[in-house]
């Protein structure tokens, strides 16, 4: 009996309203940072075309031998269909999900998490001065090794032309964009800003920072900086459809910075 009385004091807090608490609130958060952390750590590994590759090994089915051909060694163009599948992961688990969650479980309108169009007319100038500040460092740090090493994702072979598969790839990775930037600035910051108030953003850049692990370090740290601006911004437009554009134009200048730099336009 005291085990059980233990049991329920030590772990009955996680999932009960603090007291005078909003309980509607209190069990949005719930539901926001479990799926925040599942989300995260789907990506992770489910976004790994490695672990399809173990998951189809034994099976000799249509699907398992697609699979095989389009991420394996077979395949001249795997590494776009690698990134097809870990884009297909974060779409997924950052906007589809999320918008499901927004709508039949909290019941409320997406418009409220950032899908706001008429926020647009909101700091339009405030998101071009921050992309002007960044295209020198963009500039800059695309010809060092670290950033030569990773960029772009899809690295077209010497003498391939841009299209169809570079330009395929981008479309994909403006897409995956808007979902990265609903699920950190819509979902999480907007949906915890009534209660949290501007430690919503601070909230936020921690996952939000974490996701840059494994990058170069300049990239992880800007992230931390990047995270706060948008966020700030985010609140006050109540829109993130600016932040989309800005994180895509950086996405894009760096991938041709970096092209430019290797000398791939000299072949």
């Amino acid at each position: 009996m005291s085990l059980l009385k233990g049991i329920r004091s030590t772990f009955g807090p996680l999932f009960q309203a603090p007291e005078r608490a909003d309980g509607k609130f209190h069990r949005k958060a719930i539901s926001l940072f479990i799926w925040a952390a599942v989300a995260i750590t789907s990506i992770r590994y489910v976004g790994s075309s490695d672990l399809v590759l173990r998951f189809f090994s034994g099976s000799d089915s249509t699907i398992a031998q697609h699979f095989r051909f389009y991420f394996g060694m077979e395949s001249p163009n795997a590494r776009f269909f690698e990134l097809l599948w870990w884009s297909s992961v974060i779409i997924t688990v950052y906007a589809v999900i999320p918008c499901l969650i927004i709508k039949f479980v909290w019941k409320e309108q997406l418009r409220n998490y950032g899908l706001n169009i008429s926020g647009m007319r909101y700091g339009w100038g405030l998101y071009l001065v921050l992309f002007l500040i960044m295209i020198p460092l963009v500039i800059y740090f695309a010809g060092t090794p670290g950033f030569q090493a990773r960029y772009p994702f899809y690295k077209p072979a010497p003498g391939e032309a841009l299209w169809p598969w570079f330009i395929l790839w981008q479309i994909i990775y403006f897409i995956q964009f808007g979902a990265l930037e609903f699920f950190f600035r819509g979902f999480i910051t907007l949906g915890l800003h009534p209660k949290l108030g501007i430690y919503a953003v601070y909230v936020m850049m921690i996952p939000y920072c974490m996701i840059h692990f494994g990058k170069p370090l300049p990239e992880t740290v800007g992230a931390i900086l990047a995270g706060l601006a948008l966020g700030a911004l985010s609140i006050k437009s109540r829109s993130v459809y600016w932040g989309v554009a800005i994180h895509y134009a950086v996405a894009i200048t760096m991938d041709l910075a970096a092209l430019y730099r290797s000398g791939f336009f000299n072949n």
